[in-house]
């Protein structure tokens, strides 16, 4: 049921659309998407225009909180600096002039300078000045004695720099009893202007300030120097008076938005203030330049969508007939258009329309070897038969001699069909053939480089091995235990061309006295007649009291495929 309803829910939605080109359903897409969004914009914007001065001091509050940040990052990159300055061998060991020296060359490019003085104040060094200039001592608002029993890292309020002519700020940190000798306060001080670029007020509306205050409420820097300047009182002390919180933001009787951030860990807070008002008339153009902006986004986007869909109907017609001239058999060279996409299900169906004509020659080909290798096996078979049938005097004789034989033809074919007739290797084909002999496959050794041989190579070899190792099993090595077979094959050292000789030696060794047979029958033409035949070999047989012997010489190039004109080892 629920199938059924979903089936005719897809057919009601299929007939829905009507059949149109590609750029009509690309146009139409791309209205559908882009007018809910101008429509919900313009919902957000009226929501923005209700609740804009709440929206302000929110925002307003996380600008301060982001100054504060700025700042309080700033300060705890000097005191990270002290921390490690502390530690340098050469304030350990009280050697100021190598501190001096090291400590101006890393800092002083980045504005920033150090100072060592003791509890009453006295400096010890000073990387503003040369080492060897007298100093006098460091401000007494700075209160060093504090500093030192609260055993912590400090900042301190503004103030103007007698060596520095301008105004400055410290970072002070207590240093360990141990090095009272060298001094007890590690000061790090800058001038005050060089926090300016901590200071962004471009997100700010018209008419909006941000400053930085000290412990005393004096400006330390500010967004609008020339009219909120540096080391000031701030002018504003009813507004300070709500600045309890470790942020937070109100509007005054004025209709000025105050919002503030409290550095944590320091004595400093970061202040942001401004007209209301001004927000209204930025808004008000906002909202103008919005929907102008998105009134134009919508033309330049159907157009685009248009021309896009323009585009893919040429590039799908091409394909198209592409695949129309696949269809008919023909070979097609891939098209190039714009769409990088299409190019690819270009270059696919190309190499496919010449994958199809290889494969059809491939199949042609395939079925001219098969035609071509039935008539071989066929003409093998019929010539196995004509000779056992006047080698043996009864039907059942003849069937089981028969059945051994295409058994041993079977398992060469058989190989070869596992590698889809490309060829055997060598050795692979040995042992299938010896395993199917039972116990005495421990008795055969083998020996020799592998290399792959070609399918008629397999299937004639792979006769004549199945011959050997039957006449063997009957008469020679493997009829007894303890004897065994020496099966090796090799090639001589020097020239590696396809006139090289392969030479096949089988052995057998502490087995009975061979005797040549009287007549000759079939397994002596396989081993004989026919390997010479195939191979256009040299047959060596030796019948002698210490057993059997079998070498074939011939050239390698009757066993390699022809792909491969030299053995693989």
């Amino acid at each position: 049921m629920r199938n059924a309803l979903i089936t005719k829910f897809r057919q009601r939605l299929a007939n829905f659309f009507p059949t149109a080109p590609i750029s009509v359903y690309l146009v139409v897409m791309t209205a559908v998407i882009t007018l809910p969004l101008i429509i919900f914009v313009a919902y957000l914007m009226l929501k923005l225009e209700a609740d804009e001065r709440d929206d302000l001091q929110r925002e307003a509050v996380e600008d301060a909180r982001a100054i504060s940040r700025n700042v309080d990052r700033r300060l705890q990159e000097m005191a990270t600096s002290l921390n490690l300055l502390a530690q340098f061998p050469e304030l350990e060991n009280g050697d100021l002039s190598a501190f001096h020296k090291r400590v101006s060359e890393s800092l002083q490019r980045q504005g920033l300078y150090v100072i060592v003085a003791k509890a009453d104040g006295k400096q010890r060094l000073n990387t503003r000045v040369p080492f060897d200039q007298q100093l006098g001592n460091v401000p007494a608002d700075l209160r060093l004695k504090d500093v030192i029993t609260g055993a912590r890292i400090v900042v301190s309020d503004i103030f103007y720099g007698k060596t520095s002519k301008e105004w400055v700020f410290n970072v002070m940190r207590p240093l360990p009893s141990t090095l009272s000798a060298t001094g007890d306060v590690l000061i790090m001080t800058q001038n005050a202007r060089d926090l300016s670029g901590l200071i962004n007020d471009d997100g700010l509306p018209p008419g909006w300030t941000i400053a930085v205050l000290d412990s005393d409420n004096r400006v330390v820097n500010s967004s609008r120097p020339d009219e909120v300047a540096t080391g000031t009182v701030f002018s504003q002390p009813l507004a300070l008076d709500q600045m309890r919180a470790l942020s937070g933001s109100f509007e005054d009787e004025d209709g000025v938005i105050h919002a503030y951030s409290q550095l944590p860990g320091w004595s400093w807070k970061a202040v942001i203030w401004g007209p209301a008002d001004n927000t209204r008339s930025a808004l008000a153009s906002t909202w103008r330049k919005m929907m102008a902006g998105s009134l134009l986004l919508v033309i330049i986007a159907i157009t685009g969508a248009y021309l896009v869909g323009v585009q893919l109907r040429g590039s799908i017609r091409e394909l198209v007939e592409m695949a129309q001239r696949i269809g008919e058999g023909k070979i097609v060279a891939p098209i190039d258009t714009k769409i990088k996409e299409a190019n690819h299900v270009a270059v696919a169906l190309s190499n496919a329309s010449f994958d199809r004509s290889q494969a059809e020659d491939q199949t042609h080909l395939i079925l001219q070897e098969l035609v071509h290798r039935s008539k071989n096996l066929l003409t093998l078979v019929q010539a196995m038969m004509r000779q056992l049938a006047r080698e043996n005097t009864t039907v059942e004789e003849f069937q089981k001699a028969v059945d051994y034989r295409l058994r041993g033809l079977a398992m060469s074919i058989g190989a070869l069909a596992e590698v889809q007739w490309q060829g055997v290797p060598m050795r692979k084909l040995v042992e299938n053939h010896i395993q199917v002999f039972g116990s005495v496959i421990d008795q055969i050794k083998i020996s020799g480089p592998d290399f792959m041989l070609s399918p008629e190579a397999a299937q004639n070899f792979g006769l004549i091995l199945h011959e050997l190792a039957t006449n063997s099993m009957k008469y020679g090595a493997l009829s007894t235990k303890g004897a065994i077979v020496e099966l090796s094959w090799s090639r001589p050292q020097g020239r590696k061309d396809d006139h090289d000789l392969l030479t096949i030696d089988w052995k057998e060794v502490g087995g009975p006295p061979a005797i040549e047979p009287t007549s000759t029958g079939f397994g002596s033409t396989i081993i004989k007649r026919h390997a010479e035949t195939a191979f256009s070999a040299n047959i060596s047989i030796e019948y002698t009291d210490a057993g059997f012997r079998w070498t074939l010489t011939a050239p390698v190039r009757h066993f390699l495929t022809r792909k491969d004109t030299s053995p693989v080892d």
